[in-house]
């Protein structure tokens, strides 16, 4: 397994490396110039140049690219062009909020999409599987920022159940963090619920249908017997492919979900950094995404070996 893990680890590399050049590019291929930015939009053409200067921009691209490179090896994200605040603090102050936000919404629409998707896969053509197919295909339909404002309207400014905007960490009590939370994460995660559970009745109705299963119901095996240790297993691993790719998708919906909610996640962080063109937070923001998204990648990966030993050996 260690053989395994590492040689998913050093494939992550190469990709990490063009992903740093793209974020690298990004500098030159939004309009803009980042140091007139620095400087002041009225700020003179000296000062522009002294700034410019400063960061090193009247450097060679490739030099720039490099040093650049040496600074995120050693920790350093830069600083931000608007607040001069360092990139690390200004993006940890945002990672709590999307972190949870992802979290919760991941926990629910796991949850739902399975057992969703277990019911209408053991009862394949009955009206219990026509209707939950209905509502799943109702879930991918309709888009997520539509079920965020519907939300908004419903639970928290007709029966103030929950509050509409902002955030609250965790610090300061659980059930304050958890009413922020819940409206925005239901509203995130109903399409990745969907799909799970699009996902487990196929694969749910895949399993089913192999000579072991049949041998098992026939031996008189209880039925939560074969379901729960024969079927679930062997079903789980398409299961498990859109659960990776929805978790790395929620990262960049939480964008359009945090400006419906008012949160101040990275989302929120990556939205004001392009219209106000903070360069080097976008570079950071491009950078942590990218980590984030391996490491789920990873974690997929080592699940694929757990239900299926035979991926080990790839």
């Amino acid at each position: 397994m260690l053989i395994f893990i590492t040689k998913r680890i050093l494939a992550a590399v190469p990709v990490l490396f063009i992903v740093t050049l793209i974020a690298f590019s990004l500098v030159y291929m939004i309009p803009g110039d980042a140091a007139v930015v620095a400087a002041g939009e009225n700020a003179s053409p000296e000062r522009i140049q002294e700034v410019r200067v400063q960061m090193g921009l009247d450097q060679p691209p490739v030099v720039q690219y490099f040093t650049w490179m040496g600074n995120l090896l050693r920790g350093d994200l830069g600083t931000s062009l608007i607040s001069g605040h360092p990139n690390s603090s200004v993006i940890a102050s945002a990672i709590p909020v999307t972190l949870s936000l992802t979290l919760l919404a991941l926990t629910w629409s796991l949850v739902f999409g399975v057992i969703v998707g277990t019911f209408a896969g053991l009862y394949r053509g009955s009206w219990i599987d026509r209707s939950l197919t209905a509502l799943t295909t109702l879930g991918l339909a309709v888009p997520t920022f539509w079920i965020g404002l519907l939300l908004v309207v419903t639970f928290a400014l007709q029966l103030r159940w929950f509050p509409a905007t902002g955030f609250t960490p965790i610090s300061e009590g659980l059930l304050p963090w958890l009413s922020h939370l819940i409206l925005p994460a239901l509203a995130l995660g109903t399409t990745t619920a969907a799909e799970i559970a699009r996902q487990t009745r196929a694969g749910m109705l895949d399993v089913l249908e192999h000579d072991y299963i049949r041998t098992a119901t026939a031996k008189g095996l209880p039925n939560w017997m074969v379901i729960g240790k024969h079927t679930s297993q062997n079903a789980a691993i398409p299961v498990v492919t859109v659960f990776g790719l929805q978790a790395a998708a929620l990262i960049g919906g939480s964008v359009i979900i945090e400006q419906v909610f008012a949160m101040p996640g990275l989302g929120s962080l990556a939205l004001r950094s392009i219209l106000e063109r903070d360069f080097p937070v976008i570079q950071a923001f491009v950078v942590i995404v990218t980590l984030f998204v391996l490491l789920i990648n990873l974690l997929v990966d080592i699940s694929y070996a757990y239900f299926n030993p035979k991926v080990r050996q790839a």
